[in-house]
């Protein structure tokens, strides 16, 4: 037995590295296991959104307490992760009128749950944001959303909370994990065990192959996102911006870094092979991004792509996460299947997880997100 802890954690990415840092914070000891290296996979290979506007209205308690952690990134984790806050629009095409009043009906219920959105057309919306293409009908703009560096991310959560006593083990992967008496007993591929009487799984589109161990199969799938990023140019968009439609091919988005390169993301996403550990970007994809992202902003068409990548995300058919306690086993928990939208809630995730676990509840709703919901019977 290599070790014992209060709790393990296995997955190393932004939710398993935020919950060791919020453990320790309540003087509980941890043990996070990363198959690879921390924050490799759909934690690190995202667009990087930090916003709220657009998720699940029964999200934004979760959402707005991550945006309260990524404000306080800087001072807490003792690193710059390259928040800015620097705004989100999200806007829809003159082709689809009726998703104004789906703006307005989103902003009216954001607002009771503490989310402002100022709803924005015509010469207002060109006067704030003169890069929008023609199309672009009208947006809803949110202010105290941004963006920040998923490369950063997750690895200084991890330092930080190593800092504090976490213990962190990577290229350890986790081949078999069980109940024995009062205690999980996890076992790595090399053949090193570890022990403890909690057990969280943040494994990401692997989530499934533990949490079927104990009975509970999740209908998750992995996709690939389609990224890509230019070359620099003078730093002059300041918010993340992306297009609500219901067409996948048009769902592309794009922020501006302050180095100036342009981050492309969204459109038709690609393959993705867990078993192997690998994603690949297909050319026609980022042809297609390319085209979409002429239409929302004609001017990021002449500009160069120099880099394109994509990581391993791990989807539910209901777009929800599994979040909270096992249904079946005591003192087992997950958190993982976050659909291409965990970023942003990552933070909020691990301190709502430590929360649970340290206090036995949380004021965050978790119904939505049970894994009983995929239960058969």
């Amino acid at each position: 037995m290599n070790g014992a802890s209060d709790v393990i954690i296995v997955g190393g990415g932004l939710m398993g590295s935020s919950a060791a840092l919020f453990l320790r914070g309540h003087g509980i000891s941890v043990t996070l296991l990363e198959t690879d290296l921390i924050g490799r996979q759909a934690s690190g290979t995202n667009f990087g959104n930090v916003r709220r506007q657009g998720r699940p209205i029964h999200q934004l308690p979760l959402a707005n307490r991550a945006s309260a952690i990524w404000r306080r990134s800087r001072e807490l984790l003792g690193a710059d992760v390259e928040y800015l806050q620097s705004g989100h629009i999200r806007v829809c095409y003159r082709e689809r009128p009726e998703l104004v009043g789906s703006m307005e009906d989103y902003a009216a219920k954001a607002r009771l749950e503490g989310l402002d959105l100022e709803l924005l057309s015509g010469n207002a919306l060109r006067d704030k944001f003169p890069f929008f293409g023609p199309d672009v009908l009208a947006g809803s703009y949110s202010a105290m959303d941004g963006h920040a560096n998923p490369r950063l991310a997750a690895p200084a959560f991890a330092r930080a909370a190593q800092k504090l006593g976490a213990i962190i083990h990577e290229n350890t992967k986790i081949v078999d994990a069980q109940k024995v008496g009062e205690d999980f007993i996890v076992t790595a591929a090399n053949g090193r065990t570890f022990r403890a009487p909690i057990l969280l799984i943040t494994a990401g589109a692997w989530g499934n192959a533990l949490s079927s161990q104990f009975g509970e199969p999740v209908p998750i799938v992995s996709r690939g996102p389609n990224m890509s990023v230019t070359e620099p140019v003078p730093y002059a968009i300041l918010p993340a911006v992306g297009v609500m439609t219901p067409i996948e091919e048009e769902t592309v988005y794009f922020r501006q870094v302050a180095r100036g390169n342009i981050v492309l993301g969204g459109s038709t996403r690609g393959p993705s092979f867990p078993d192997q550990y690998r994603a690949y970007v297909e050319p026609q994809n980022t042809l297609t991004q390319l085209q979409q992202i002429r239409r929302l902003a004609p001017a990021l068409g002449k500009l160069n792509i120099i880099r394109v990548w994509s990581g391993i995300e791990g989807y539910m058919p209901d777009s929800q996460p599994v979040m909270g306690p096992s249904a079946t086993t005591s003192g087992l928990y997950y958190a993982f299947g976050f659909s291409g939208s965990g970023f942003q809630i990552g933070p909020g995730v691990g301190e709502t997880m430590a929360e649970i676990i340290a206090t036995g509840g949380t004021d965050i709703p978790m119904e939505p997100y049970r894994i009983g919901r995929f239960a058969k019977g």
